[in-house]
């Protein structure tokens, strides 16, 4: 109602892109991200900011050489729980992007594309029960759980070693 036309307007074409996309993906994600990271943030021990102001740090040095480093864990965690829903958002996304009927490689942020999930949402409907198509679909699926426990472990390791440190 707000996007698809401020970018019709603004940048010309259909409004419906990539870039609409992106879009309502940042404002859906961003209140989750701040939040955990500034939970994290807050988590960090008032005795490192006192410790480090008394060793003759500025506010910037130790926002920037203790804090950040000491809850940069659950910072990474934020993240990585971000990513996950941005791949897992389905509807919000399939209404703004276009959704060609055809698969095509779109060449410019302001072209329409259509996302692995509202591909599945899409189309299971009218895939008949044990079709190539409908199997197809099973695929994007599997490809889209592996794609995420992949991402989950990549950041359970990072997230290990740097407690290690």
């Amino acid at each position: 109602m707000v996007i698809v036309p401020l970018i019709r307007n603004t940048l010309g074409g259909r409004g419906e892109s990539i870039l609409a996309g992106w879009i309502v993906l940042a404002i859906m994600i961003l209140p989750n991200l701040i939040t955990l990271t500034e939970d994290s943030l807050r988590a960090v021990p008032r005795s490192y900011r006192e410790a480090s102001l008394a060793l003759g740090a500025t506010n910037w040095q130790t926002i920037r050489k203790v804090i950040v480093p000491a809850a940069s864990s659950g910072i990474r965690t934020a993240l990585v729980l971000g990513v996950g829903r941005a791949i897992g958002e389905t509807m919000a996304v399939l209404m703004v992007i276009g959704n060609p009927e055809t698969p095509w490689i779109p060449l410019s942020m302001l072209d329409r594309a259509r996302t692995l999930t509202s591909t599945i949402a899409i189309e299971f409907s009218y895939a008949e029960w044990g079709s190539p198509h409908q199997h197809a679909l099973f695929a994007i699926g599997v490809l889209l759980f592996l794609m995420v426990t992949a991402l989950n472990f990549i950041a359970t390791f990072v997230i290990r070693r740097q407690n290690h440190r």
